[in-house]
């Protein structure tokens, strides 16, 4: 059985996360947007380390290898603030379909709901994306509804699913 951890970026990783600004298949066909700045992630990573109030991204790893990225960002809809964040996973390409996304989605909301004072969850994610559904509600996630043409990508307006999870 593979160990699966989340721990705070270090420097040697910062080519595994140059790879999701530059590699569409490193993101998948659901969330890729175009190229984007890897420099920006660096600075941000020299800044912060990409752990602050607003958002926070950790490294997911299998047996101490990085596999993908789970981050969380403040999303506080009208509460106090800390009360709700927008979560998510992304896998690296040889680490999918192997049931790590579920895990690590488990992990993360063990996490948040150890370390802050979260009260709901919450997760967006195409709505032709069946199986990051089923692995949203694996991890104890519940659809709550379908935002309209809300993102766009390849050319194209795209609905989006919306999941949450909420404390109790």
């Amino acid at each position: 059985m593979k160990h699966l951890a989340l721990r705070p970026f270090v420097e040697e990783d910062l080519p595994v996360l140059d790879r999701f600004a530059a590699e569409p298949e490193v993101l998948g066909a659901f969330q890729w947007a175009g190229f984007t700045n890897a420099q920006a992630r660096r600075r941000r990573f020299a800044e912060d380390g990409f752990i602050g109030d607003e958002s926070t991204a950790l490294a997911v790893t299998v047996d101490g290898v990085v596999a993908g990225m789970a981050s969380w960002e403040a999303a506080d809809r009208g509460g106090p603030a800390g009360g709700c964040f927008e979560i998510g996973v992304t896998l690296l390409p040889d680490h999918r379909g192997r049931g790590l996304g579920t895990k690590a989605h488990r992990l993360l909301v063990e996490h948040l709901f150890r370390f802050t004072r979260a009260h709901r969850l919450e997760a967006f994610t195409d709505s032709e994306n069946l199986t990051e559904q089923r692995v949203l509600e694996k991890a104890g996630f519940h659809r709550e509804g379908l935002m309209c043409q809300v993102t766009w990508r390849d050319g194209a307006y795209r609905d989006e699913v919306v999941y949450a999870r909420l404390r109790e």
